[in-house]
């Protein structure tokens, strides 16, 4: 057992403030740092309706192909995950040999070093089962595979067809796609939305600034983790720009408040929403009488990427051969078709939807399939980076609804909300 050299006391940035670290971290060394002591037990920390619990139950009996290995699944609850995690890496005790990290997997990007590479465990080797940019959101900017698809949120617009109807505006799902192929089309049909029927199209400016920028093969920083948001054709400024027009034709709704928000869309005073994939089970909850009312529909230019989550393996790890194995079997395509059907878990295999294993989820979208919708556009979703350094551009969210909720000048809050940033990573040591 050897010691790798030791990690910088910073942890770079995502575990400052946990506290002082302690001895080296040592690669691929249970002593000290296990929550198991039993050498065959690899413990699993995930988060409720994350993996599906028939497929963690056979693990626990025993990982294919590395037994005696099993898996202990330990659910962990509440919002303090991340933090869970970032203190015992930080402590170097008590950490999982395996987990779950959600869509927030950048923030992990500098401490790679703590992490396998799961391309040196087979995962090379079977990357074309996945969506290529799935794969590219938890690859390093080093180019190392640290964290595995598992789930994936491509987004579109789901909308009230009764609503539309109403409004005497195209309502079947191509139709809507044909009528908003593009930003410009959007607004306009907003617009109209709003004069027939007096219904907001979507709930935030907010909202619409964030789906835009989710869609975008780039955001706010480019590869090189430089600042391009001040880019006057970039794809910051122009969700910014698209948001704030909507906002002032009053195609979004201002309803800032999540009560708000649900009783526009049972009440059919918001017509729709572009979301994630994940949203179907979302709005089939949150509106359950509107049943058969609801359709989806391509939403502008492409579709984008909102949510979805990944596995990972420590460096410390008691077996990773075994956990990476568990890791890339639990996410292949037949168990993703069962894990659909089981907990409504969007897959990032696009065999998944071929295999005829996953079932139509009732009749809530009417007679149209969502799986067959998403399967099709999920594919279009582009590749693209998300920087660690997207942690500080809180501004420009608070900014925009400054503009929309409280009608602050479009101009002074985009210039606000860049000054703030730029001061953030200054402070932080980001050059433009």
């Amino acid at each position: 057992m050897t010691a790798a050299p030791s990690i910088s006391l910073s942890r770079r940035g995502f575990l400052a403030g946990a506290g002082a670290l302690g001895a080296a971290f040592l690669a691929g060394c249970s002593t000290g740092t296990s929550i198991s002591k039993d050498p065959d037990e690899l413990v699993l920390w995930y988060w409720n309706r994350s993996l599906d619990p028939a497929f963690l139950k056979q693990a626990a009996a025993g990982i294919d192909g590395h037994r005696p290995k099993r898996l202990r699944p330990d659910l962990i609850g509440g919002a303090s995950y991340d933090t869970k995690f970032r203190t015992a890496l930080a402590g170097n005790a008590f950490i999982p040999d395996v987990l779950m990290v959600n869509s927030n997997c950048w923030l992990y990007f500098p401490d790679e070093d703590l992490f396998t590479d799961f391309d040196e465990h087979g995962g090379a080797a079977r990357k074309s089962e996945y969506y290529d940019w799935k794969r590219a959101l938890g690859t390093t900017p080093s180019g190392r595979q640290c964290f595995w698809p598992v789930d994936t949120g491509p987004t579109a617009f789901f909308y009230r067809e009764d609503v539309l109807t109403k409004a005497g505006l195209p309502a079947q799902p191509d139709e809507v796609s044909a009528a908003i192929t593009t930003w410009d089309d959007f607004r306009a049909f907003g617009t109209r939305l709003r004069k027939r029927a007096d219904v907001a199209t979507v709930i935030t400016a907010n909202q619409l600034f964030t789906q835009y920028i989710a869609a975008s093969p780039t955001r706010y920083f480019d590869r090189d983790d430089r600042p391009v948001f001040e880019q006057h054709d970039g794809a910051v400024r122009k969700a910014w720009d698209t948001a704030v027009a909507c906002a002032k034709d009053r195609v979004t709704g201002n309803l800032q408040s999540g009560t708000d928000q649900n009783a526009g869309w049972v009440s059919g005073r918001v017509a729709g929403q572009i979301e994630g994939a994940w949203w179907t089970q979302v709005i089939h909850d949150t509106a359950p009488d509107s049943s058969g009312k609801w359709r989806i529909a391509r939403q502008p230019e492409r579709p984008g990427n909102n949510g979805g989550s990944f596995l990972a393996v420590p460096k410390t790890s008691k077996d990773p051969a075994a956990a990476t194995a568990f890791a890339q079997w639990i996410t292949s395509p037949e168990v993703q078709s069962h894990t659909y059907n089981d907990i409504q878990l969007f897959p990032s295999t696009p065999s998944s939807f071929t295999n005829g294993v996953m079932r139509k989820p009732g009749d809530f979208f009417g007679e149209q399939d969502p799986l067959a919708f998403f399967s099709s556009t999920a594919k279009d979703v582009p590749v693209t980076y998300i920087s660690n350094n997207e942690r500080f551009i809180g501004a420009f969210a608070t900014e925009i609804t400054n503009v929309e909720a409280a009608g602050k000048d479009p101009d002074r809050a985009w210039q606000d909300a860049v000054d703030q940033t730029n001061r953030v990573l200054e402070k932080r040591g980001v050059a433009a």
